[in-house]
């Protein structure tokens, strides 16, 4: 029956006509020819028809073999640009991607995701650089990263999109057995927070203009995980994303922000045109992440806070 029907048996069926015999598809194959005369010979079984009408000189179509030859033909043809597109997307994944990341990673087990595309593409090699996200940022821009992760915060550079991948929000965090409570109680106490320039400390500015209270920063880190053991060492109180408290570390007192406000989600930064190997690790990471929270939003426009 048809469904017996041997990719080979097409593939030599059809050499045998281009080549006008089986010795020279054989010679073309560089396969002996019983056994193109056999798998022919099987087909011809297979489907209950004659398709060649062999002679000591040579081989002809029937009228079966010409209408069977033209369908074999195609599905030769779609199986070859198969193969070609398969290749073209096994050309995709070699290649370099230098990722940028900030320590919030939104709950997202950067080091899980990027184990798994290795495995899957084991011809992308990848780099990392950890920074403040204004920086890596204007690196992405400038063309030094092919992505960046961390908080999605307003007015991305000209030509840079943004990803969000999923939600965070704004806790109070204080040295252990420290009670929480509003932040206006907290004014005039040293606060510990990132750099100048940082998004959260940008966060924390803008807090403590609206509240018309002083929250004071003594002491600063280059990172998020810095934050949070700076807190725990008794040195402060800070603001910062949910995602950084909830990893391991020391331990520090975890409160609800109040008055509520509100914390860029997380996403990932990348510019309008990516190499293909980068566009595959993006692929790879929205897939990670799950439902994104908002949709893909351009430069100019203000990144969806929750």
């Amino acid at each position: 029956m048809l469904n017996a029907v041997e990719l080979r048996q097409l593939t030599y069926f059809e050499a045998v006509v281009r080549c006008g015999g089986f010795t020279r598809a054989a010679g073309d194959l560089r396969v002996a020819q019983t056994a193109i005369s056999a798998q022919v010979r099987r087909l011809e079984s297979e489907l209950g028809v004659t398709l060649l009408a062999r002679t000591t000189r040579r081989v002809r179509l029937t009228e079966a073999g010409e209408l069977f030859l033209d369908r074999a033909r195609r599905v030769l043809a779609e199986l070859a640009a198969a193969r070609d597109e398969a290749a073209q997307v096994a050309d995709v994944v070699r290649g370099s991607v230098a990722v940028g990341t900030t320590g919030v990673l939104g709950g997202l087990d950067l080091p899980a995701v990027l184990a798994g595309f290795a495995a899957r593409h084991p011809g992308v090699t990848l780099s990392l650089r950890t920074g403040l996200v204004d920086a890596l940022a204007g690196d992405l821009a400038a063309g030094e990263l092919d992505l960046v992760l961390g908080p999605v915060h307003p007015g991305p550079p000209s030509g840079v999109l943004v990803t969000p991948l999923s939600d965070d929000r704004l806790v109070l965090v204080t040295p252990p057995g420290r009670a929480g409570g509003d932040l206006t109680a907290f004014a005039g106490e040293p606060f510990v927070c990132l750099p100048v320039g940082s998004g959260l400390r940008e966060l924390l500015d803008g807090l403590a203009a609206r509240l018309g209270v002083d929250l004071p920063v003594r002491f600063e880190a280059s990172a998020p995980d810095g934050v949070r053991d700076l807190v725990a060492a008794g040195l402060g109180v800070a603001v910062m994303a949910a995602s950084v408290v909830e990893r391991p570390g020391p331990a520090v007192g975890v409160h609800e922000v109040v008055p509520p406000t509100s914390h860029p989600p997380f996403g990932v930064l990348h510019r309008s045109s990516m190499s293909p190997a980068a566009r595959a690790l993006h692929t790879w990471m929205i897939r990670s992440a799950g439902p994104p929270p908002g949709r893909e939003h351009r430069p100019g426009t203000t990144g969806p806070r929750r």
